[in-house]
């Protein structure tokens, strides 16, 4: 075939192809030997038919979890950064007491209450009023001391006889008190209070047992007047000479005895016998050294 049949032939086949191969079969990074289908218009891609991907969206920073505190350890600085104290110990719970409500009183186990206190003991002191009044009585004193402390018994006199008289705690020498009375059948009217023996009660302004002769000038305000001692025996008041303890209340007296010293010599008892009168300023009765060995309040 001549030259110019062969380049006509050529150019007519170039003229039927689609320009779509022709473009793609002309591209650059086109593959030799390859076709691209040809789309019918239904499946052709309109741009309106696109669907834009919707915006990412933006992540949330995590919240950074707090970090543990470190553990104390053995390079610590004691110096600027001394160990915290150690927790206090927990205080031990009581015990809850159960409801007395529930409490079994024939239980041996059981608790038992609380005596209730006893009442205040009366003042051991003799006045001319109360249970020591004129119109008091035996009754009386059982109300105010109590019945398991009166007892009505006999006393001894002075003169060696018996009295009936309601003692005032008869098994307590410290605490004795004799109270005689005008009518020992029904034991009242108030007649005398005697205070001897071991007894600690007192008497107006403070009169006790074993109170020194000096003491009681002085509680007088003056010197008195007294008998001489008895053989063996004491030295009574006779008169108070016009001072304090002659002027009790109530139509109440005191009478005291006193006894000479146990040391003091057979000679000086015998220079103040009771033949006679002395005062408590005599150099007689001092020198015996007396003290106060009976008190008796009356009327």
């Amino acid at each position: 075939m001549s030259y110019w049949l062969r380049m006509v032939l050529a150019a007519a086949s170039v003229a039927v192809l689609p320009a779509g191969a022709w473009a793609q079969a002309s591209g650059p990074r086109a593959s030799p030997g390859l076709q691209q289908p040809q789309l019918r218009d239904d499946e052709q891609i309109m741009p309106s038919q696109i669907v834009p991907a919707p915006p990412a969206k933006p992540k949330v920073a995590a919240k950074p979890k707090p970090k543990p505190a470190p553990a104390p350890t053995a390079d610590t600085d004691t110096d600027n950064n001394p160990p915290a104290a150690p927790p206090a110990p927990a205080k031990p719970k009581l015990a809850a007491k159960p409801p007395a409500a529930d409490t079994d009183p024939d239980d041996p186990a059981a608790p038992k209450p609380a005596p209730p206190p006893k009442p205040a003991e009366p003042a051991r002191l003799v006045t001319c009023s109360g249970a020591f009044a004129k119109n008091s009585g035996h009754l009386r004193l059982a109300q105010a001391y109590g019945v398991h402390n009166v007892e009505f018994t006999e006393v001894s006199g002075d003169d060696g006889s018996t009295l009936m008289a309601s003692v005032l705690f008869p098994t307590d020498p410290k605490r004795r008190l004799e109270v005689l009375w005008d009518d020992d059948t029904q034991r009242s009217g108030t007649r005398m209070m005697v205070i001897d023996g071991q007894s600690t009660w007192t008497a107006y302004k403070g009169i006790h047992l074993g109170l020194p002769l000096a003491a009681l000038e002085k509680l007088n305000g003056k010197p008195f007047k007294l008998m001489g001692f008895e053989k063996g025996g004491m030295a009574i008041v006779s008169d108070w000479n016009g001072g304090a303890l002659g002027l009790l209340t109530d139509g109440c007296k005191v009478g005291v005895q006193l006894k000479p010293d146990p040391k003091a010599a057979a000679g000086t008892l015998e220079a103040a016998g009771s033949s006679q009168e002395f005062t408590s300023s005599d150099p007689a009765i001092k020198a015996a050294k007396p003290t106060i060995g009976e008190i008796i309040v009356g009327y």
